[in-house]
């Protein structure tokens, strides 16, 4: 059973993958690709997940894929589809490139809605946060619509004018946040 069957979960796979040179979700890491290891930790937490791409490649997940409602518009475009589409009070969002996810720091966001008022919870290690980890509430599809219209694309921007809560990740679970964008990074990544 699921722990929280009231929480959509969207990962977004969006994005040019420049730095990357092909689509970073199915980039491979350990053997399995990056999607694999996010899918990994989010089943645990919801049977809710749809996957944001324009891409037929992640067909091969058996997931529902939504489309960008408008599109080049980056990961505020990509969350504003994902809220337009989401019938859930709360929606966790994730990037594609955060192999290293793990269900327990979910879980430790999920906590902070049940306690908090606030309509967005990001994960934070002190010195970056990281709103794509992070769960949104539903009511905020208007805001991102907004930005959309008025073009204000910087998703930190968008977000820290939502005061959201900053979930501090302790420095032992920090490496389970890093997100992947290039060849090099992916060399590092432990």
């Amino acid at each position: 059973m699921k722990s929280n069957p009231e929480i959509a979960a969207y990962i977004l796979c969006g994005g040019k993958s420049s730095r990357m040179g092909q689509e970073k979700g199915l980039v491979v890491w350990k053997g399995k690709s990056f999607m694999t290891w996010i899918l990994e930790a989010v089943i645990p937490i919801t049977d809710k997940i749809c996957l944001v791409t324009n891409c037929d490649d992640y067909q091969q997940f058996n997931l529902p894929l939504i489309p960008d409602l408008v599109e080049d518009k980056g990961p505020v475009g990509g969350i504003y589809s994902a809220l337009h589409h989401s019938k859930s009070e709360w929606n966790l969002i994730l990037s594609c490139d955060i192999p290293m996810i793990k269900s327990e720091l979910l879980l430790e966001l999920i906590e902070h809605i049940k306690s908090d008022e606030n309509l967005v919870v990001i994960a934070s290690d002190g010195i970056y946060d990281f709103p794509l980890i992070g769960i949104y509430h539903q009511s905020l599809e208007n805001e991102f619509q907004l930005a959309i219209q008025e073009n204000k694309l910087k998703l930190r921007d968008l977000v820290d004018s939502l005061s959201p809560k900053k979930l501090l990740i302790n420095p032992e679970n920090q490496k389970f946040l890093a997100n992947v964008n290039s060849l090099k990074e992916l060399e590092r990544l432990t």
